[in-house]
């Protein structure tokens, strides 16, 4: 079946069937921000996933990571990996790619895994010094908290789930991810005689 016919019938179908409103239509909430700008050569690198609305794409997954590289032509590819059932289970990973929407903030960026279906990618929230970041969708129904360690301090966690709350996101969805621990700094040699 062709991709348009496809489209057609699901169009038809949620016609009929009515199909779910978003979270922003559901609670009429306004248009979503994102951060005034990224700075994608700071941006790419390796993200451990802190916290995320549960998808069925990710059932069963814990030390989720996602991993950014600048390719050639300018966009971005994305490596998602996790541990399936526990953090030694099963590596999975997909490997997508993502391009930048709005040129002027690199905040808008849209992500396909199957192509040519592609997703919103909007960075809504991002330390100044890059050392976390949220991800979110228009719809308010995807939300993703990420930090270069794969822990978060609960103070930091806790504000920005108040940011959360103030942009209308349902944080009770929130699924913290379980990540192993970053290991321990070796001791210092002591410098006493």
């Amino acid at each position: 079946m062709k991709l348009s016919t496809m489209l057609a019938s699901l169009a038809a179908l949620c016609g009929l069937t009515g199909c779910a409103a978003t979270t922003t239509e559901r609670l009429r909430l306004p248009p979503l921000g994102t951060v005034a700008h990224v700075d994608l050569s700071r941006y790419v690198g390796t993200w451990y996933e802190i916290a995320s609305f549960p998808q069925s794409f990710t059932r069963g997954c814990t030390a989720t990571t996602a991993t950014y590289t600048v390719r050639p032509d300018g966009d971005i590819d994305v490596l998602n990996r996790c541990r399936k059932g526990s953090l030694d289970g099963e590596e999975d990973s997909a490997l997508g790619r993502a391009r930048v929407l709005d040129p002027v903030t690199n905040a808008k960026l849209e992500v396909s895994f199957f192509r040519p279906f592609w997703g919103d990618y909007w960075v809504i929230d991002l330390a100044d010094d890059y050392s976390y970041a949220v991800v979110g969708h228009p719809s308010r129904d995807y939300l993703w908290i990420l930090s270069r360690t794969p822990t978060m301090e609960d103070a930091t966690y806790r504000e920005l789930l108040a940011r959360l709350q103030a942009h209308g996101y349902e944080t009770v969805r929130l699924v913290r991810t379980l990540q192993r621990p970053a290991p321990a700094a070796p001791p210092r040699p002591s410098t006493h005689s």
